[in-house]
């Protein structure tokens, strides 16, 4: 993980942060007994909370029930309750169902459901029962842990191979913070807000308002520059809760403490993006491209998400294919306004790195060389525009056989 000057590493995901518990179990969704299937989150001290959503149109029953949850409470919540292996999403009852979840999260936490969010994960049109939330929900809470952020974790995962955490410490005014999260996705990801479900939380001293504000800034940077195969999901969250127990002002306006809350933020988020496109569905390679020189942000990004979303780039990566051609063909049907004449490319990893392109045009380059960089597992693209100071970064993976595999036999 890339160092940051006043931040450190921490364990403990969303349980970093003091006054926060998890857990996990299988409640029986998920048939595989071996595989957490429902996880909670909880703060005895009410947090304020803010939350992006995905922008399709078809949006899992969960999504509208958090947002009518967040919109009576005034951005004030207590829990997140979540699911996998069942998306809850096109069912007729799917609202009545992620309601009741939420009453039976409240009443064994003794809080009211208006102070829950809710979420799934899984399999989109599949018949939601309330069952195995009522079997397990009592277990879930008696089960609370300032230790229960891996079960926790690990009862988000579908497709993912591994748990996906990061946590750092900070200070704010003498006092120390702590802000940690969790990711699950694999699969069905590409930017539009917010890709897959991610739960954040932080005992720093933040108004709803400003935790809005910097989530929405920092998800267009990190979770919106991520594609791993061109589907946005139906289910897409990222969440955040302050609960303030670290004793700081309250932060209710630009500043310094807001920059340096922000910037805790961007950390632990593009840290997790990093993993979600490292995981994603049969992925061999990690591909991350920077887009240099832009005259604005908006170029850059628009110029990083066009190449990182690319499939014909993808299936290059993973035959390890210096085909340069490609990430030029992306970056000229980028919506973004810029000369093309001007551009550099290079490919690069731990192995090296290998100009391709000057100007627009390709430069001669080892094969052989270029065919070693692309050996390695974590593949840098490098662009630079050449006519600004601007820049920014996207993520995704190639495409192989595998995702494929995946992917025809999902529902099984």
């Amino acid at each position: 993980m890339e160092k940051f000057e006043g931040y450190t590493y921490i364990e403990g995901g969303v349980c970093a942060a003091q006054g926060f518990v998890a857990n996990g179990l299988n409640c029986g969704i998920n048939p595989d007994r071996n595989k957490n299937d429902l996880g909670m989150i909880y703060s005895e001290d009410a947090c304020n909370a803010a939350a992006v959503y995905t922008l399709n149109k078809v949006k899992g029953a969960p999504i509208l029930v958090t947002q009518e949850h967040l919109k009576k409470t005034g951005g004030v919540a207590k829990a997140v309750i979540v699911n996998s292996k069942n998306a809850n999403t096109c069912n007729a009852n799917g609202v009545w169902v992620a309601e009741q979840t939420c009453a039976l999260a409240a009443k064994e936490l003794g809080i009211a459901a208006e102070e829950v969010i809710v979420a799934s994960t899984g399999v989109i049109g599949q018949p939601m029962s309330i069952e195995p939330f009522a079997n397990g929900m009592q277990a879930l809470v008696k089960g609370l842990s300032e230790k229960g952020n891996v079960e926790a974790a690990t009862a988000i995962m579908t497709t993912d191979t591994v748990k996906k955490e990061v946590a750092v410490e900070f200070v704010i005014e003498g006092k120390i913070c702590r802000l940690g999260g969790m990711a699950k996705g694999s699969g069905m990801i590409h930017p539009n807000m917010a890709t897959t479900l991610n739960f954040i939380t932080t005992d720093a001293a933040v108004s709803t308002e400003m935790l809005q504000k910097a989530l929405s800034e920092v998800v267009k940077v990190t979770y919106n520059c991520l594609s791993i195969d061109g589907d946005t999901s139906t289910n897409d969250m990222v969440s955040v809760m302050a609960n303030s127990k670290a004793g700081n002002t309250m932060i209710k306006e630009n500043g310094e403490d807001y920059e340096i809350f922000k910037q805790a933020l961007y950390i632990v988020m593009a840290n997790m993006t990093k993993m979600l496109a490292a995981d994603g569905e049969g992925a061999s390679k990690l591909l991350e491209c920077t887009c240099s020189g832009a005259k604005d942000v908006e170029t850059a990004i628009a110029v990083a998400k066009s190449v990182i979303g690319s499939s014909l780039l993808k299936c290059a990566m993973f035959g390890e294919d210096a085909n340069w051609g490609r990430i030029l063909c992306a970056i000229g049907y980028a919506d973004a306004d810029f000369d093309i004449m001007k551009v550099n490319v290079d490919i690069a990893s731990k192995a090296g790195n290998v100009p391709v392109c000057r100007n627009g045009a390709g430069v001669e380059f080892s094969e052989e060389f270029a065919a070693k960089v692309l050996k390695e597992d974590e593949i840098y693209l490098k662009i630079d525009l050449q006519e600004g100071s601007s820049q920014a970064k996207a993520w995704g993976c190639d495409l192989t056989y595998d995702y494929v595999k995946i992917n025809g036999d999902y529902r099984s």
